[in-house]
């Protein structure tokens, strides 16, 4: 059993998705409409520099991932990281390529609104560990956001109580903490005004019954769109359960999973166990 997995934010780089935009003309025009701009100069030249800016790397990933994903035969299971579970979606036919595209362009500019905060990588430790570190120092703003692998974890928060919190953790006998280079404190409650605003966003949009399974990376369990609404507005304010996601594709029967756009997920898949 085959599974496509989509990455999320922090893929993307100028020159991505070059060789595909003029194999897919029609898909192309329809995202420099959804977008009022080129979509194949952001990614492929970004003359403006503005693949840094969440605002426009979220866009950029998906529409890259959507076009890739085109290319692939049909998979028997999907998922996505953050970001990603929205080409999931697409993949699956719960969202057109058209509404997936308009609300994660909307996701990336409430996304970005919630500044003032940080996240850092945590590796060689159990995410158990850092949980209780987190809580001996005793830092309120301060969140596990990302549960990827076994020894693998993100944490998230107000950036002067992250510092503090990374000096602790980097004290546990193998750790590693490393500051990602992101604007905000995502998948942690400081970025409740935002799932509040996009929640209200989704409320308004239809999904359509899923033609293959897709895994929440919120719940870590099967996605179910009559709830598709509540699970990626709470998407943005709770951590990514990546670990419970792969844990749920493999009693499903995947044997085998593929990604898009490089071998972020993938590579996290090979560290659960």
């Amino acid at each position: 059993m085959r599974c496509l997995l989509f990455p999320g934010q922090g893929v993307q780089k100028r020159g991505m998705g070059t060789d595909l935009f003029a194999r897919h003309p029609e898909a192309t025009a329809l995202a420099d409409d959804v977008l009022g701009y080129s979509i194949e100069e952001l990614c492929a030249r970004d003359p403006l520099r503005r693949l840094r800016d969440t605002r426009f790397a979220q866009p950029a990933v998906f529409f890259v991932n959507a076009l890739l994903a085109a290319e692939q035969p049909r998979p028997d299971c999907v998922a996505g990281h953050s970001l990603g579970e929205y080409n999931a979606l697409v993949a699956a036919g719960v969202l057109t390529l058209a509404d997936g595209l308009a609300l994660v362009a909307r996701r990336a500019e409430l996304m970005a609104e919630v500044t003032g905060g940080g996240m850092s990588a945590v590796q060689g430790v159990p995410a158990a560990f850092v949980r209780r570190a987190l809580v001996e120092t005793g830092l309120p703003n301060v969140f596990l956001a990302n549960l990827n692998a076994d020894t693998q974890t993100t944490i998230a928060g107000d950036r002067a109580e992250l510092a503090v919190a990374g000096k602790a953790i980097a004290a546990l006998p193998g750790a590693r903490v490393i500051p990602l280079n992101v604007s905000g404190p995502f998948h942690t409650p400081l970025m409740a005004p935002a799932a509040a605003r996009l929640r209200e966003v989704l409320a308004e949009q239809t999904f359509a019954p899923a033609a293959v399974p897709v895994v929440s990376s919120v719940t870590g369990e099967l996605f179910d769109p009559a709830d598709g609404a509540d699970l990626l507005a709470r998407q943005l304010a709770e951590p990514v359960e990546w670990v419970r996601v792969v844990h749920t594709l493999r009693a499903l029967g995947v044997t085998e999973f593929d990604e898009v756009n490089g071998r972020t997920v993938t590579a996290l898949v090979t560290r659960i166990h």
